[in-house]
């Protein structure tokens, strides 16, 4: 027999996720998931793990739930270990009791694991504390989803008296009916309300009014689900605590070119600036297409003086492949390393491996000077790189009067995947910036669309460079370069167009 877990997603945010989600996710053969679960919670899934969405599609169920509740049955008693995964909490208005409830009429063994509703954490980001001391001593959760056609099992004489703060999830399509019936039952109209669409993501949109005129500004903003109401005096108080919605990056989406490894990393600096990033691999790293360059320079690895490593994946190729041949770090015992920038020269770290030399301007051209400011002629030096690279370094270091033996490590890719999908993002001005953090990056994403549309596609959208190197190369490509930053790493991109959009 199989298990169930009965998830969490949390409201939105990725980050809110909880660690024991996360985990249940990774150990997962089946997950089933709904519409307001994040989908990049699925990332983390095994390889070979099943997806079934159970949300909603442009609002319309797309799979009733005593058919949900079989599934879960269904998929356990394969002896799978199945992941139900819901937005914010399993067990507030998200029917996670009935599906418990169906699982024990099965004997089937679950566990739930809580998560952050968006009861709290979509108004924690529209800066609204639910309660506070000069306000709202109390806070009350209901459903919006109640047919005003049914005897009503909500006691709103009772919700409409005093100051306690009412927040309701699902009540876009009852608005007029809740704030009818909290007005009729002795609440002030001019009590202060918010609606909070697509809370704690980079899209979140939040309106503020009055229980007496919220449903006239709504339907002039045109907010549509899911939204999360909040009817309080605390709603007021946004003005002065909103903070994610002031993030210099909020609302933006940045699509990440990087490689799936590296993309990660990346995509949290720009959330926490308040961007959506949108990861869109354009390159994928795989070995060489022979392993004899550099099978034979770690044999001989001792006769060279230098080592220089212009990339993580040259470190992580490198690295990986010493075992292979029944050696390790210590191979590299007497031979000096150099690192072409800090990302580099921590995973360099990483290994045990003291780095000699890392240039303060991370190019190979700042490489020549730095070593060449230590008298290099005559040295011998080893350059694991991609299969295609520049060759400024190992022509000038043959120059100086120098050998060096230049072995490919890995290869760079295009991957197939996605391009019209990316092409529709473009059309509907979903993209509000590219990042390029590699020439391999920008070429292949030129190449990805057809020749002469490129042009209509990036209208409005602002192109950012790590780097001189990549800019060069994107102008090469007829693209304008809006953001570069002094220092070529991903920190620096993220903060130069945090900077950017500032002003």
């Amino acid at each position: 027999k199989g298990k169930v877990y009965l998830a969490g997603a949390g409201p939105g945010d990725p980050g809110l996720a909880t660690q024991k989600a996360v985990e249940a996710i990774k150990e997962a053969d089946c997950i089933i998931y709904d519409s307001l679960a994040n989908v990049k919670l699925l990332e983390c899934r095994k390889a070979g793990a099943e997806t079934v969405f159970v949300g909603k599609k442009g609002g319309i169920k797309t799979v009733t739930q005593d058919r949900i509740n079989r599934l879960l049955v269904e998929k356990a008693r394969k002896g799978k270990t199945v992941v139900r995964l819901k937005g914010g909490d399993p067990f507030i208005f998200g029917r996670g009791g009935e599906e418990a409830l169906s699982l024990v009429k099965a004997g089937i063994p679950f566990e739930v694991i809580p998560g952050v509703t968006s009861a709290m954490a979509v108004p924690a980001y529209a800066g609204i504390p639910l309660t506070h001391r000069d306000f709202a001593s109390s806070v009350t959760f209901i459903t919006g989803e109640e047919s005003p056609k049914k005897r009503t099992t909500i006691a709103w004489d009772k919700l409409s008296r005093g100051d306690g703060t009412l927040v309701f999830l699902m009540g876009w399509k009852n608005l007029s009916f809740i704030v009818k019936k909290l007005i009729e039952n002795g609440r002030d109209p001019k009590t202060p309300a918010a609606m909070i669409r697509w809370g704690t993501l980079s899209r979140q949109e939040t309106i503020i009014g009055r229980l007496e005129n919220i449903v006239e500004v709504v339907k002039k903003k045109g907010i549509r689900p899911p939204v999360v109401t909040v009817v309080g005096e605390v709603a007021g108080l946004r003005k002065r605590l909103n903070w994610f919605e002031k993030k210099p990056l909020f609302g933006r989406t940045v699509l990440v070119t990087r490689t799936p490894e590296q993309a990660g990393p990346f995509s949290k600096i720009l959330e926490r600036y308040g961007a959506e990033p949108l990861c869109f691999p354009l390159i994928k790293t795989v070995p060489p297409a022979s392993w004899k360059g550099l099978d034979r320079a770690i044999k001989k690895i001792s006769s060279y003086d230098w080592a220089i490593f212009t990339s993580v994946n040259g470190v992580k190729y490198f690295s990986e492949r010493l075992p292979q041949l029944g050696k390790d770090i210590r191979e590299l015992k007497g031979v000096k390393i150099c690192a072409i920038g800090p990302r580099t020269e921590e995973s360099i770290k990483a290994l045990g491996i003291r780095v000699d030399l890392t240039p303060k301007e991370f190019r190979a051209e700042a490489i020549i000077r730095a070593l060449g400011r230590g008298g290099i002629k005559g040295k011998r030096f080893l350059l694991p790189r991609a299969a295609e690279a520049r060759e400024v370094l190992p022509e000038e270091i043959k120059r100086l009067g120098n050998r060096i033996d230049v072995v490919a490590v890995y290869r760079t890719i295009r991957p197939r995947k996605g391009a019209s999908e990316l092409r529709e993002m473009f059309k509907e001005g979903r993209i509000d910036c590219v990042t390029f953090t590699s020439s391999s990056t920008v070429t292949n994403f030129v190449k990805t669309f057809k020749k002469g549309e490129l042009g209509e596609l990036l209208k409005g959208v602002k192109i950012a460079c790590i780097g001189p190197i990549t800019a060069d190369t994107a102008r090469g490509w007829g693209l304008g370069v809006d953001i570069m930053p002094r220092k070529y790493t991903t920190k620096a991109l993220a903060e130069a167009m945090a900077k950017y959009y500032k002003k």
